[in-house]
């Protein structure tokens, strides 16, 4: 497997650089005072790994259940790994399930103070749970992993996006997607915090701060580093929008939209399944000092980490993100299946047990922050281009 090297803990470009230790001094030294990104010249680790596996595992034994094979039972054969790419029929009805929930919830809700516990509580505990189950289903729907058809990936997300509240699936495809084909890109990979972000929360309270309204951030970031095109399915996704809130508002009450919007800033705030968002890509193993027998890889952590909890149930899996960006392809309920056929790869990775903990340690931890991500220069290898366009063998589609 690849291993990252780390060219230098400072970027040339960086606004925060400081002085990097004396390796001589202790441990504590030098985390306490090493206050900028991860810079790596290397590739990243998901494309290196995907055609590893594929190398590895040309053809595998397959036993697939109901759930995990397009709702189909069928008998034992052997496949390749690439052939657990393609579409989920079982999304869109789980998209149709949660969605129809939050709208009897919304309406059982609808004489219910909006700051009474009943109100909150609910929102918290049901409308959180599920409105995060909604954004990681637009998730999985924007890598087309719903439908075989583009256009009916493009609808569901907007079917999946109306509890939320306000219109944001057709933005969210692009930028995630970019996210995926340039991981660590300044500039480019709109999950990075930026340096202002990084400076003004690197404190307790700025860290609580963060993961509090992190949902804010994740929305607006975006727009703060590059716009997208606006284009016809951002319009109709708006539209679509204000049309269900506005017949909400009308015949039902405001407080339909209250709950659609509580739940959704409560689902990305200190919530456990907001976790993911931190567990992802924070870099969370301590940094290991300079010695004479320590290469460059041996510094550098993973910057990608899988967590294989309870909690993935409700979350189309997203826990298995080292498996999700390996094979970009491979839809939610086959994700367990890989991470089975490709066990000597998984296992040696760090991984997450608990995304409440996450919140918490990300929180306390002083060698914790929103600096702990890794990033790369746009350029690697023998001049391939991170941002470039992926071929179908990259995504683990041939």
């Amino acid at each position: 497997m690849q291993k990252t090297v780390v060219v230098s803990r400072n970027s040339k470009t960086s606004p925060a650089r400081h002085k990097i230790p004396d390796p001589s001094h202790n441990s504590n030294e030098v985390d306490s005072q090493l206050y900028d990104w991860l810079w790596t010249y290397q590739e990243e680790p998901h494309r290196t790994r995907r055609q590893l596996i594929i190398k590895a595992h040309p053809e595998v034994p397959f036993s697939p259940s109901p759930t995990t094979w397009c709702g189909y039972a069928t008998k034992p054969f052997t496949l390749k790994v690439t052939k657990l790419c393609g579409p989920e029929p079982l999304t869109k009805y789980v998209v149709g399930f949660v969605v129809i929930l939050q709208f009897l919830i919304a309406y059982s809700l609808r004489d219910t103070p909006v700051f009474s516990w009943k109100f909150l509580l609910t929102a918290y505990v049901i409308g959180g749970t599920a409105n995060q189950n909604l954004f990681l289903a637009i998730h999985e729907i924007s890598h087309n992993l719903a439908f075989k058809k583009p256009f009916a990936n493009r609808l569901l997300a907007i079917v999946a996006n109306l509890p939320i509240g306000i219109p944001y699936s057709a933005s969210f495809r692009p930028y995630h997607l970019t996210h995926h084909k340039s991981l660590g890109v300044e500039g480019l990979d709109v999950d990075l915090p930026t340096s202002l972000e990084a400076v003004f929360l690197d404190s307790v309270l700025g860290k609580a701060f963060f993961a509090t309204f992190q949902i804010f951030f994740y929305a607006l970031r975006p727009m703060a580093i590059y716009r997208i095109p606006f284009t016809w399915i951002h319009f109709f996704n708006v539209i679509t929008q204000v049309a269900v809130d506005a017949i909400f508002v009308k015949f039902v009450g405001w407080n339909v939209l209250w709950y659609f919007f509580w739940s959704s800033f409560l689902a990305g705030s200190l919530h456990p399944c907001a976790g993911h968002f931190i567990a992802e890509h924070y870099v969370f193993e301590k940094i290991k000092e300079r010695s004479s027998r320590s290469s460059p890889s041996d510094i550098l952590p993973v910057e990608t980490y899988s967590y294989y909890g309870v909690l993935n149930f409700l979350t189309y899996n997203v826990g298995l993100h080292n498996e999700h960006h390996d094979f970009p392809a491979i839809p939610w309920t086959r994700l367990w299946k890989l991470r089975d056929i490709a066990a000597e790869f998984y296992e040696p990775l760090p991984q997450h047990k608990s995304w409440t903990y996450v919140i918490w340690q990300f929180i306390w931890d002083p060698n914790v922050s929103l600096w702990s991500r890794v990033k790369r220069d746009q350029t690697v290898g023998k001049g391939r281009k991170v941002g470039g366009g992926w071929t179908k063998e990259e995504l683990g589609q041939d």
